[in-house]
């Protein structure tokens, strides 16, 4: 298959199949499936393309022989087609891939990927090939390519400028996408029920929509509540090409145990405001997804627990502090830190696995409490974007936080988001926490540090008179509980593997245990 406004050749398609008019075929390296009808004449095939949690209807025509788009050795201009390059910087190295085409008015169109990151199609601007100098921009990520393509048209040898940095990049000519390959996200069709649901938080007025899936059988059956952790996330908890949530949702079900996962409000099909939300709004619809579980047959309302990743791991316990329908927990590199100190630590975590040295190290902390303060006093994010560059100017960070980063920066900080996890403390709520709790996470972890975020998790449990808890570090894995060579969250999208099954064993394995009388 070919994607011709991306200049993409010779995609393979999986999974195709053919009964009758009816057809069915999968692109796994994008995640997507299409089902459809072939029309009486043969003339068509009308169907519907799903990819993620959106589905668009899709018409393909037959054409006439030697019809159609010309593959990139016929192409209008040689910088046209697939070109891949691998970005280094700071020991981590990032695979990009550059679809070049061109539009109706035969001027050059660009789209980047980052398949590393978990990004598609960044739309460049000014592209444009002169003689043998090609050049795009991808403003949503401030970063301008030029290059000089290479006689046999088959090289780009260049720079990359980001942020006031400029690092060498080539880009070589291939046939072949990067292909994402997950191999633990579950195929259709399932060996149990799942349905699309909505239900509202009356408080905040926002509408909140999810899947449910359900295991074979009347029930009732145990069930958890999954939530996810910063950021804009959807039901899937879609992060570097992983889908962690699905993954998890599937082998909970598979296990016997219903599962809920949601888009966050403002996110995928949810309605709201996401950037005016806090933690504490995120709490509250997950209370909604509670309440609306007790109102299904299927449901055993005696046994839904909560599974919080991250930012969801704060979320758990404010909602089990506050309710006795809340039958458990499970705690995924969950803070047990304030937020500044979770902040602080993930900083030095990840330069020092970057390799940068402890005098550097220490300087960037230093810095990082002088902003957090500029911060709480700062609600205008033009003042705080200020008063960070003068910050940034007599540490002497100019090299490393270049103006161009401090205007999104300065933007997140004076977020209500950001000011709330700032100052928010979860041991009150850990603390008030009288049912079982299950506390996970992987020693290479540096994100949530792991060693001490569980050491303070379990201090609060004991402080509060829980009887019935576990915390649990698991060697080798990440913060999404993948395997991993340093933890560094440039490698989540290179690693294959979307969650070690020792750590979907041990969530199962505790839920049953505390779900099974």
């Amino acid at each position: 298959m070919d994607s011709l406004d991306q200049g993409v050749y010779g995609i393979e398609v999986t999974a195709f199949s053919q009964d009758g008019p009816s057809l069915k075929f999968s692109v796994s390296s994008v995640g997507a499936f299409f089902e459809g009808k072939v029309a009486a004449d043969y003339s068509g095939i009308q169907g519907v393309w799903s990819q993620g949690n959106v589905g668009l209807p899709l018409a393909f025509h037959r054409q006439a022989a030697g019809a159609g788009a010309k593959k990139p050795g016929d192409a209008i201009a040689s910088a046209e087609g697939v070109w891949q390059a691998a970005l280094e910087a700071n020991g981590l190295r990032l695979r990009l891939q550059l679809h070049v085409s061109h539009d109706d008015q035969k001027q050059l169109v660009a789209a980047l990927d980052s398949p590393d990151l978990g990004i598609s199609g960044l739309p460049a601007i000014k592209v444009s090939q002169k003689l043998t100098v090609f050049h795009f921009e991808i403003p949503v990520v401030d970063g301008v390519f030029e290059g000089t393509i290479n006689p046999a048209k088959s090289v780009i040898t260049g720079t990359w400028t980001q942020g006031g940095i400029t690092r060498n990049l080539k880009f070589q000519r291939s046939d072949q996408l990067f292909e994402l390959v997950r191999p633990q996200n579950p195929s259709k069709p399932y060996p149990y029920r799942e349905e699309e649901v909505t239900f509202t938080n009356p408080k905040a007025q926002v509408s909140l929509a999810g899947t449910l899936t359900l295991p074979s059988g009347s029930g009732p059956f145990p069930t958890a509540i999954l939530i996810a952790g910063s950021g804009r996330q959807d039901r899937d908890e879609n992060i570097a090409g992983h889908r962690p949530f699905l993954v998890l949702a599937d082998h909970l079900t598979g296990k016997g145990i219903a599962v809920l996962r949601y888009d966050k409000r403002g996110i995928g099909k949810s309605t709201g405001n996401f950037d005016q939300a806090t933690t504490e709004d995120f709490a509250s619809d997950a209370a909604a997804a509670l309440g609306y579980l007790k109102s299904r047959k299927e449901i055993d309302a005696h046994k839904i627990g909560l599974i919080g990743h991250s930012e969801g791991g704060v979320i758990a316990p404010m909602l089990a502090s506050r309710s006795s329908d809340v039958a458990w927990v499970v705690l995924l590199a969950a803070p047990g830190l304030k937020g500044e100190e979770v902040m602080l630590l993930q900083s030095e975590l990840i330069l020092k696995a970057a390799g940068f040295d402890e005098d550097r190290i220490a300087k960037a902390r230093e810095f990082n409490q002088q902003s957090y303060a500029l911060a709480r006093k700062e609600n205008d994010p033009e003042v705080l974007q200020a008063k960070l560059t003068d910050l940034v100017d007599s540490a002497g960070m100019s090299t490393t936080l270049p103006p161009t980063t401090l205007k999104p920066q300065a933007r997140m900080m004076t977020s209500p988001w950001f000011r709330f996890f700032l100052d928010y403390d979860p041991v009150p709520a850990l603390k008030k926490t009288q049912c079982p709790v299950l506390a996970l996470n992987g020693d290479r972890d540096l994100q949530m540090a792991s060693k001490e975020n569980l050491a303070q998790i379990q201090k609060a449990l004991q402080e509060g008179g829980n009887k019935d808890f576990q915390t649990k570090e698991l060697p080798g894995l990440n913060h999404l509980f993948q395997h991993a060579p340093t933890g560094s969250p440039a490698e989540y999208g290179g690693i294959e593997e979307t969650i070690a099954l020792e750590a979907l064993n041990s969530i199962s394995d505790w839920i049953l245990k505390h779900t099974s009388s």
